[in-house]
């Protein structure tokens, strides 16, 4: 198996979400913080963006969601202030 360059920014966006969910369980942050929704953002945009090199359509509309909800509660974060 060959990893190409836009695998490994698949990668780091995998990596991302799993470090946001671990700093979420061991209650680092909060799912109400900006961060939160900032790094799972982030992180569903990297997988996204390396779909779009190695399309798979079932992933692409999963991390696609989590792109959107994830701006979603950036938008309540900011509506809140």
């Amino acid at each position: 198996m060959q990893f190409a360059w836009y695998d490994i920014i698949g990668s780091v966006g995998v990596a991302t979400i799993i470090l946001t969910y671990i700093l979420l369980q061991t209650e680092r942050i909060r799912s109400e913080s900006l961060l939160y929704s900032v790094l799972n953002g982030l992180g569903a945009g990297l997988i996204v963006f390396s779909l779009i090199y190695s399309f798979n359509f079932s992933a692409f509309v999963v991390e696609s969601l989590w792109v959107l909800i994830s701006l979603y509660g950036i938008a309540k974060y900011f509506l809140k202030k």
